[in-house]
């Protein structure tokens, strides 16, 4: 018989052998959803935080080869994509029309119909459940635009804490290059447009993101996540990611 080579990723594996994760606690930020039995919820639940042009997307799509290469089944999960509200909510926000509180439901409802389809079955089965963003930006964003930090705690209270969160923390500067450069447009809502800012959409984007970038750092403080420079190469961030989330799947 053939000898069979080994998949090889880039950047290069820091380990060949699977890792088998340990079960840990899980926990619900508040009262959770009704029915769910925590002990049996085997896998692990990694968020990915950052704003559009952070490279989110990059290090999932590196970090999903990596584990499945390893061993680890995986799913991605992220925002706008449950199959109850994400079409409609696609639709409410191309008329730039949405008030705070119908866009932060919306979300909500996105969130809550993911977590309960898609993130809490797969962590039942011992799956690593890659989160491209969180309830952290939902929050943020929130929070950016007046919402009572009281009332979205409560809201997101049946939200699972995570095995491990990760923000990329990029300057509103070489974000709205990276923007531009891969749209060539600025997206209303991501350049806080609905707020007043400016009349002009490119100080408005700086802006906002900005305030969003303060308002991560204040909610890392709550939540004790690790901030990663986003700044630096694609390479050396996902070595740090993978040796981080090597220490999740330990149990350290």
């Amino acid at each position: 018989m053939p000898t069979r080579t080994p998949r090889t990723t880039s950047p290069a594996r820091t380990s060949t052998r699977v890792l088998v994760p340990e079960i840990t606690p899980k926990k619900f930020f508040g009262r959770g959803l009704p029915g769910v039995d925590l002990e049996k919820l085997n896998g692990k639940l990694i968020v990915i935080e950052g704003a559009d042009g952070s490279g989110r997307s990059t290090q999932i799509s590196q970090l999903v080869e990596w584990l499945e290469g390893t061993g680890h089944a995986t799913l991605q999960v992220g925002l706008k994509r449950s199959t109850l509200v994400s079409e409609q909510l696609e639709e409410a926000q191309q008329g730039n029309i949405l008030s705070r509180t119908t866009l932060s439901l919306f979300y909500a409802t996105d969130f809550a119909d993911q977590l309960e389809h898609s993130i809490l079955p797969a962590l039942r089965a011992g799956v690593v459940v890659l989160a491209d963003r969180y309830i952290y930006t939902l929050m943020a964003r929130d929070l950016v635009r007046g919402m009572d930090e009281g009332w979205l705690r409560n809201l997101y209270g049946i939200a699972l804490i995570p095995d491990a969160v990760f923000y990329l923390e990029v300057s509103p500067e070489q974000l709205v290059q990276r923007v531009f450069a891969k749209n060539q447009a600025l997206d209303f809502w991501e350049s806080g447009m609905d707020l007043g800012l400016s009349r002009d959409m490119f100080d408005s984007f700086l802006k906002y993101q900005a305030a969003m970038r303060d308002t991560f750092r204040r909610l890392q403080t709550v939540y004790n996540f690790p901030i990663i420079s986003g700044e630096r190469s694609p390479t050396s961030i996902n070595e740090e990611l993978r040796k981080r989330i090597n220490q999740v799947l330990a149990g350290v």
